[in-house]
């Protein structure tokens, strides 16, 4: 007996029957190096628990280091996946709170799509399995769980309220143009390799160039972006599109969104600035808060720009918003597309005294003619074309509607046709790959 659960009473045919599927979850990593002890443990434990029951265990499934609320967990989606191609029939877990923290999915999971698909579920310790009549405490079980973790959400956020409030640095990577200070996580040091490009970036923008501008001097003057950095230093294994497409020159080329950040976060001018997003529990972050709303301390470490630089700052991106954008998407918005780089063509206002809608190539707006030509077409133009064209077919219609009715439906339908035949072939190529997957999943 075991928790309430008397395993002997199965018979052994029965128990031959099952393929079990080991599923162990640990919130953090211990020390961040290796498989977690705690990891190794629910595995032995439940494995031995399996060879005593006479359980073929299938597959072991573990995910380290994540928590119970994310339900996008990868070897539980492998489990899941697992499941739906009938190569496993019983899961096990050491307890309700290893399969998950959200009381409405773990529950979707355990009343829905365990018995749909002929699972049957034991989490061992909590003394819970789906194949017997001694389940009515799980839900409950699963809500304490969710309690438990909405608990030290709360907790959690509270800490980094307070950090927020004394002025302490709470980001995983400090702003381009820092470093942490070795002996206080929380405090900010200049960086005196990166330190230059910042201040090189609003001295541009004090001259009055704009984002855009700003990317092409970086690319021209050879200076690495962020994430090559972060990458060299040890923070970071990722690497930009430009990057993989062109290992030796894609570290020179910057975002412009990266740059528009850095001319507008202050915490160049020496100020830590937190808080700026609004966060709910299970959902996470939902919505950026406007800057009055963050929490800003002044004077926690040394500036790289002075107050006053930076305001002019500000008040020269705010000038070069320009007027008329409503923010509604524009009419053509989605449809039009570079012939060269196949990029989004996207609306821009010409700088001339009496500003022209223009549509550009989404590459060139913010990369320059070294990676595509602008493009451009002017809105009206365009208007004007597209236009006739729609009353050039309304004609056609009115005088042959069967003959233009004819048309369309024929280019639908081999449209149709062309998606239908790619998609069978990439379901194909897929069904192969699944087959040979599973062979070797045998054979392992």
């Amino acid at each position: 007996m075991m928790n309430g659960l008397d395993y002997d009473v199965i018979g052994t045919a029965l128990a031959r029957g099952f393929r079990a599927a080991i599923y162990c979850r640990l919130s953090k990593d211990d020390d961040l190096q290796g498989e977690s002890a705690s990891i190794a443990n629910q595995r032995d434990m439940l494995e031995k628990f399996c060879e005593k029951q006479g359980w073929e265990v299938a597959a072991v499934y573990q995910d380290d280091g994540f928590t119970g609320l994310n339900m996008e967990r990868p070897d539980l989606k492998r489990m899941l996946k697992a499941i739906e191609r009938k190569q496993i029939n019983l899961v096990i877990t050491k307890d309700l709170s290893r399969l998950g923290r959200n009381y409405l999915q773990t529950g979707q999971l355990i009343e829905d799509f365990f018995p749909r698909n002929g699972v049957r579920y034991i989490a061992m310790n909590d003394g819970i399995d789906t194949m017997r009549d001694n389940n009515d405490i799980a839900p409950f079980k699963n809500i304490l769980n969710e309690m438990y973790s909405k608990d030290i959400s709360k907790k959690v956020h509270s800490s980094y309220v307070l950090k927020a409030q004394k002025g302490q640095f709470t980001g995983c990577l400090a702003p381009f143009g820092y470093k942490k200070d070795p002996e206080d996580r929380n405090r900010l040091l200049v960086d005196e390799e990166t330190a230059p490009v910042v201040r090189l970036i609003f001295g541009y923008a004090l001259d009055g160039h704009g984002p855009n501008y700003i990317r092409r001097r970086l690319e021209e003057e050879k200076h690495p972006c962020p994430t090559w950095w972060n990458r060299q230093r040890g923070h970071r294994n990722i690497r930009t599109k430009w990057e993989k497409k062109d290992p030796e020159n894609g570290k020179y080329i910057w975002d412009f969104s990266v740059i528009k950040e850095i001319l507008m976060n202050p915490v160049y001018t020496g100020a830590v600035a937190s808080q700026k997003t609004e966060y709910r529990f299970k959902i996470g972050t939902i919505r950026d808060k406007k800057p009055e709303d963050w929490i800003v301390v002044e004077g926690t470490h040394e500036p790289l720009v002075d107050k006053k630089s930076f305001a002019i700052v500000q008040e020269k991106l705010k000038s070069r918003q320009r007027p008329g954008q409503s923010g509604e998407p524009s009419l053509f918005a989605g449809l039009l597309k570079c012939g060269e780089c196949g990029k989004s063509l996207t609306v821009r206002y010409t700088n001339a005294k009496h500003p022209q809608r223009i549509y550009s190539c989404k590459t060139y707006n913010a990369f320059g003619k070294q990676h595509c030509t602008q493009h451009r077409i002017d809105y009206d133009t365009l208007y004007a074309l597209v236009l006739n064209k729609i009353r050039e077919c309304a004609a056609a219609a009115l005088t042959d509607s069967e003959a233009v009715a004819g048309r369309l439906t024929d280019t639908c339908e081999a449209e149709q046709k062309g998606q239908r035949e790619a998609m069978e072939r990439t379901l194909a190529k897929d069904e192969e790959r699944i087959e040979v997957l599973e062979k070797m999943v045998l054979r392992l």
